[in-house]
């Protein structure tokens, strides 16, 4: 498990007014109907992002995090992973998720990715940049997710597992982040014993294989999830983090 049950995202540096989400239902082109949140900003030609939670899909974390992510400008769509085994009920602490991800595969899960994109783009008169921020598995999918055609501007992947395998991938984590198409930011907990600094430097060499501009942060003591479970602990790590990614998703266009 990534996170505590009732862990909430730390709220952002800087005020942006208020914020407004909604549960809704997607369907991806294979017809698949599955959960989602999105969280609207009063910015109207700002970025957007699409959430790749961990393995608990849609909990009310990533609902939260989407609204402070609307609450600095950004919008945000969190999608759930388990509508094909699960249907569209909630994800609260009753869900036992593990079958569910043993069952999940990437060429599925790449369909409601492409209805997640292809959503937040129906949204808007004029195109945004639009990044993924993935966590833990989300983390691993969104690498996964970055070696695709999807006309992104950039990846962003807390503590992305690189040694698991995932069903129906085109080759590893590590072999597909040597295919990437977009920058990536990289955000680790340096004392996190399932992601080792080897793992780490394997990714910074796949990147710079792709060619693409990347940032691999590993945060001193910081464990796993640090930025939810332990926030409190690790509050300077997780600050830090959340004001990288702001950066990272207020950058201009990259060519």
């Amino acid at each position: 498990m990534c996170y505590d049950l009732d862990a909430r995202p730390p709220y952002p540096p800087v005020s942006g007014g208020a914020a407004d989400g909604e549960d809704i239902v997607l369907t991806a082109q294979d017809g698949n109907r599955f959960a989602a949140y999105i969280a609207y900003s009063a910015q109207a030609d700002g970025p957007q992002v699409v959430i790749f939670p961990d393995v608990r899909g849609l909990h009310q974390f990533y609902k939260e995090l989407a609204l402070r992510f609307a609450e600095v400008g950004v919008r945000a769509l969190a999608i759930d992973y388990f509508g094909r085994t699960a249907g569209v009920t909630p994800r609260d602490e009753a869900f036992v998720y593990a079958p569910h991800v043993e069952q999940m595969t990437i060429p599925t899960f790449l369909n409601d990715a492409a209805a997640a994109f292809t959503y937040l783009r129906n949204q808007s008169k004029t195109p945004r940049a639009t990044f993924i921020v993935g966590f833990c598995r989300g983390g691993t999918l969104a690498l996964h997710t970055g070696a695709e055609k999807f006309d992104l501007a950039g990846v962003i992947a807390f503590y992305a597992g690189l040694s698991r395998p995932m069903p129906g991938s085109k080759g590893s984590t590590l072999e597909q982040a040597g295919k990437m198409r977009y920058p990536v930011l990289g955000l680790f907990g340096g004392a996190d014993a399932s992601i080792p600094a080897s793992d780490r430097e394997q990714l910074e060499q796949q990147l710079s294989r792709a060619g693409v501009q990347h940032e691999i942060v590993a945060y001193p003591g910081a464990p796993h999830s640090f930025f939810d479970r332990r926030y409190t602990e690790f509050a300077d790590a997780s600050a830090d983090a959340w004001k990288r990614v702001l950066r990272f998703v207020n950058a201009p266009v990259r060519a």
